[in-house]
């Protein structure tokens, strides 16, 4: 058997290593690198999401993990099989995910200090991942 940390050691493996095959956007005072896969790694990257949250028993497929201080985030979904996650470490982080269709997967990962992000996603079948960190 698994255990739940192998889950989420997988999970930020695929996502480190499907960020360093994007570009960086720009960031105040940090860095960004947005990931939106397509095809057969846009699957891959939507089903590991989907064990992190099965792993984690996430029945409601919104997670939300916040360790520091000042910061906020909010999650709205309308449709099914959408699964979302903010997780923020550090002070002065917002985000938010707005999901409306079916089968969307979207994950924000913020570290450090005051960064803000927000994703809205419309139809079917979109996947995205947000990693930044700000100083």
């Amino acid at each position: 058997m698994i255990r739940k940390s192998s889950f989420t050691t997988l999970i930020l493996s695929i996502a480190a290593l499907s960020a360093f095959a994007a570009a960086p956007a720009e960031a105040r005072n940090g860095f960004r690198f947005v990931v939106t896969p397509k095809g057969d790694d846009a699957r891959a990257v939507r089903e590991g999401l989907r064990l992190y949250s099965f792993a984690r028993d996430l029945r409601n497929r919104a997670k939300v993990d916040q360790r520091g201080t000042g910061n906020a985030a909010a999650v709205s979904q309308s449709g099914s099989g959408n699964w979302s996650g903010i997780f923020q470490r550090g002070s002065g982080h917002s985000a938010t995910v707005s999901q409306n269709g079916n089968n969307n997967a979207f994950g924000i990962f913020q570290f450090g200090r005051n960064q803000n992000t927000s994703s809205v996603q419309e139809g079917n079948g979109n996947v995205g991942l947000v990693f930044e960190g700000g100083w």
